[in-house]
């Protein structure tokens, strides 16, 4: 088992992104959290430190916890890739879709269970009574009652979820139940993926956020954008700029490392752009998004495409994303040449994580539209990633989605299965720069007002103030 080494960040600099009464109540909640918190550890467990929303989440929130006087931790567990292959068949099946159709038996409860009990053993040296422990997803549901024997507090920590449950949802909520139900709290995103079976009463609805000043949110200017981009190999540009962006611990960064593109023709500078930033997953419909472009989109305007995801070498926890990214640079080489020269594929290295962040942020300003288009999702901080940027956003009337964006107001919402819907949304944004920055503007207070690491932050000192009171009675 891991640990990842976060640096404290003084949880006060987030005042500068909140309204007056959001201030007031990050002060209150900073000191109610040290007190309630004093000689406890707060850990954090989950399968990867890098790639995808959860993990980005995990390195702010943590920051920000540790620099407000709270002894928060984080440790990735050890698994091989038979556990991975069961984990991600569940987080596909939680999503209602068969993955690599493979079973939930009782072979794959033992592969389960064997790694499950090899981490808990590693915790086992580190954990104490009393103790918090946030459980994250399902790769980690099989340490919530080892963890319970040790005296600590255990909650069970849901990112993903389903509208509407499908018989492949309730088949990984049967196989995930008997571990998750022991412990104290189960967090879900949204009511609507809270699981039938569950004990109502420890049921806690927690979205995530975005932190603001992270490398990837953070406010840059066009010259750094540019630069940026260019160092990064993702645009042809006359940059003057440097490509400098600040580390989340305050310090100086520079983009160094080139991303792997699949490409006819370099991006050029100035050309309209719409971009997708997400995993390699087919839950994301990278396929659709491609498919939408060309047919809807490419012959109505002279935008270009950049679908971005992490180099596929890199995560770990996830054995599917080369294969999907295969099949995007397949179905890239069948495009028609005019087409295919306004499509790029690129694989963003993942070597140092905040230069990662820095060039996804610099290409979602670089946006004039950015696209979401999942069959399914948990959230999708993407979305908010984008609507802080004070970008239209054009994604699918799915999960938390729904949540971030109000319909034709901070945003666009289509069908996930309707790809005219959704290029003819993009096609409309591009044609039409005034709307594109009206629905920009008021993504950007929405998320304000909504989805920033400080509410997040006051959500679990409640939660965990309610643990530790309920088990003192």
């Amino acid at each position: 088992m891991n640990q990842v080494q976060i640096s404290p960040v003084d949880p006060r600099r987030l005042r500068e992104a909140l309204s007056e009464d959001q201030v007031a109540e990050l002060d209150r909640t900073i000191e109610h959290g040290q007190r309630t918190l004093e000689g406890r550890v707060v850990w954090n467990v989950n399968s990867t430190a890098y790639g995808g929303g959860v993990a980005e989440m995990l390195h702010s929130l943590i920051a920000y916890a540790r620099g407000g006087g709270v002894d928060a931790r984080w440790n990735v567990i050890e698994g091989n890739p038979d556990f991975f292959a069961v984990t991600k068949r569940i987080h596909n099946m939680l999503h209602g879709s068969p993955g690599d159709g493979g079973p939930l038996g009782d072979a794959e409860r033992a592969v389960y269970e064997g790694v499950a009990e090899a981490n808990a053993r590693d915790l086992a040296e580190l954990v104490c009574d009393g103790d918090i422990v946030l459980l994250h997803d399902p790769q980690t549901a099989g340490l919530a009652q080892p963890l319970l024997d040790m005296g600590a507090h255990v909650v069970w920590r849901c990112h993903v979820g389903l509208d509407v449950p499908n018989e492949l949802a309730r088949s990984a909520w049967r196989f995930l139940l008997p571990y998750v139900a022991p412990a104290e709290s189960y967090v879900f995103s949204r009511h609507a993926f809270a699981w039938e079976d569950l004990d109502s009463d420890r049921l806690v609805i927690i979205p995530p956020s975005i932190d603001a000043f992270s490398p990837k949110n953070q406010d840059i200017g066009p010259a750094e954008v540019e630069a940026i981009l260019h160092a990064a190999g993702l645009e042809e540009n006359g940059a003057t700029g440097h490509p400098v962006f600040m580390h989340g611990d305050g310090s100086p960064g520079r983009v160094d490392r080139d991303a792997r593109v699949v490409r006819s023709a370099p991006l050029r500078a100035g050309v309209p752009l719409v971009v997708q930033v997400s995993r390699w997953d087919r839950l994301k419909d990278p396929l659709g998004v491609i498919e939408g472009f060309a047919d809807r989109v490419a012959p109505h305007s002279d935008a270009h495409l950049m679908l971005a995801g992490p180099d596929v070498l890199a995560v770990t926890d996830d054995p599917e994303g080369g294969q999907v990214f295969q099949e995007c640079s397949d179905r890239w080489e069948e495009l028609a040449p005019e087409v295919q020269e306004r499509v790029h594929l690129a694989l963003l290295p993942m070597d140092d994580a905040e230069e990662n962040a820095a060039t996804v942020n610099a290409l979602q300003r670089r946006a004039d539209v950015i696209v979401q288009k999942s069959i399914a999702e948990g959230f999708g901080l993407t979305v908010s990633e984008a609507m802080w940027k004070a970008r239209p956003v054009v994604a699918s009337r799915v999960g938390g989605i729904q949540d971030q964006i109000v319909d034709g107001v901070s945003g666009m919402l289509v069908d996930p299965l309707d790809l005219n819907a959704y290029g003819d949304a993009v096609a409309q944004l591009v044609r039409d720069p005034e709307a594109a920055a009206r629905i920009g503007r008021d993504a950007m207070e929405r998320v304000r007002e909504r989805f920033l690491g400080a509410r997040h932050l006051m959500q679990y000192v409640g939660l965990f103030e309610s643990l530790i009171g309920a088990r003192a009675r």
